[in-house]
């Protein structure tokens, strides 16, 4: 009892210090939810939500997207061949940091015409068309080329100005 009496101020101290690094530890992260109404929707996000074809919503879908994916390169065949996005006039590729006129000549020939067509790639497509691409092998994601045309699509010069130079 009388340790308690000599050492009191240093108890009360590391008490708090508890207290304080309690708080700390097990506070509420920050948490940021966005509404449907208020999410930003880029336009080959509006493409895929109209052109009627789900893929990927709920496991059953997932699951059928990942064994056709995998099927199709044992096979060889193109899985996806139908890139969303493929209406409107042609863009000029040759804008995009790393493309000249062969390598988009090679991606017309592909069907490949638009910029939103580029930004809605998936992993699986870039892959797919990168094999494809010959010499152009490893360009898609060297040169960032879908995040490129991303920017393009939506029409954002300034930020693509910002993030790969003047156009």
């Amino acid at each position: 009892m009388e340790m308690i009496r000599e050492y009191w101020p240093l108890i009360l101290v590391a008490a708090a210090i508890l207290v304080l690094v309690l708080v700390l530890v097990m506070r509420p992260r920050q948490r940021v939810e966005l509404s449907r109404d208020t999410a930003p929707v880029r336009p080959h996000m509006a493409a895929r939500a109209d052109d009627g074809a789900h893929e990927g919503r709920g496991l059953a879908s997932e699951a059928a997207a990942a064994v056709s994916d995998i099927s199709g390169q044992f096979i060889d065949a193109p899985v996806h061949a139908n890139l969303p996005g493929a209406s409107g006039p042609p863009d000029d590729l040759t804008r995009l940091k790393g493309v000249g006129p062969k390598f988009a000549s090679m991606l017309n020939q592909m069907g490949i015409v638009r910029f939103d067509q580029l930004a809605s790639l998936s992993e699986g497509d870039t892959d797919r068309i990168d094999q494809q691409l010959g010499a152009f092998r490893g360009r898609l994601q060297r040169d960032q080329v879908p995040l490129q045309a991303d920017y393009l699509a939506r029409g954002d010069t300034d930020g693509f100005e910002q993030r790969f130079g003047k156009l």
